[in-house]
């Protein structure tokens, strides 16, 4: 009565095993992902095993009352609730990318109330995880469009066990991150940053060398090449069931978009010198 799974995009195997997950059937079926009791495994033996190596518990007492239950193919996910931690932190399953989906929208809403001049589609996409899917039919279909800016998290580096020498300083609370790399257009990343300025919102520079792990990796060659930007909340813990953010970013984020749209007037047209 187990049901065997499968990885969808960069699910951690690390920290898959004693979770509580939902499978999503007709129905939602409560299930958590078996782990071997510490008494019973092998001294020494605390080698994590892929996600297909893993198994989900429902409860069921046989195949047969597993499959009136279930069906092949139905997606599992974590089902850890959203918990509110000191100051402005949350921590949560999915931040990736549920936070940049609030954060377009959310700086979409105050464009709007601002009434900037440029015309501004928030759309949020699906399959980043598996091969940038939903931007390259947002890249196809929007065939009028002067600039791409992707919204998504990206690591913080503030925690104890990660080397900040060779990952970058990227923090909780120091406000929304600005990518620089061959993804992100140079007149893009000023404009973004002289928005950050004039409004007075601390942002953080990051370095994303030949790809940004974004959906701007795809709308930055769609159509022939369109100027694309990444900015980012900082994320600690991504991929996990645990994901923290400070608000504080969030909202920040947010507003550095609504800024973004309101100088683009002044940015355009977008090139560099050569």
């Amino acid at each position: 009565g187990y049901l065997r799974i499968g990885r969808i995009g960069g699910s951690d195997r690390t920290v898959s095993k004693g979770q509580h997950v939902t499978v999503h059937a007709d129905e939602p079926v409560n299930g958590v992902i078996g782990q071997t009791a510490i008494h019973l495994r092998d001294a020494g033996n605390e080698e994590h095993e892929d996600i297909a190596g893993q198994f989900v518990d429902i409860g069921a007492v046989d195949a047969d009352e597993a499959r009136e239950h279930v069906e092949i193919g139905d997606p599992v996910t974590f089902s850890t609730a959203a918990t509110e931690l000191a100051g402005d932190r949350i921590a949560a399953r999915g931040i990736d990318n549920r936070t940049g989906t609030w954060a377009a929208a959310e700086g979409l809403r105050r464009a709007v109330d601002a009434e900037v001049e440029p015309t501004v589609y928030a759309v949020s996409t699906v399959q980043e995880e598996v091969g940038l899917q939903g931007a390259r039919m947002v890249g196809v279909d929007l065939d009028d469009v002067d600039a791409f800016v992707a919204v998504d998290v990206t690591h913080a580096t503030d925690n104890p066990d990660i080397d900040r020498e060779h990952r970058g300083p990227v923090e909780l609370g120091s406000g929304p991150v600005v990518s620089r790399g061959s993804a992100n257009h140079p007149a893009l990343v000023d404009l973004a940053t002289t928005a950050a300025t004039d409004g007075d919102i601390e942002v953080q520079l990051q370095a994303a060398g030949t790809r940004t792990g974004t959906d701007a990796d795809a709308f930055y060659t769609a159509r022939g090449g369109v100027p694309s930007l990444t900015v980012s909340i900082p994320n600690r813990y991504m991929h996990t069931p645990v994901e923290v953010i400070d608000t504080g970013d969030l909202d920040a984020v947010a507003d550095l978009l609504a800024a973004i749209a309101a100088g683009a007037p002044d940015a355009t047209p977008l090139a560099v010198d050569v």
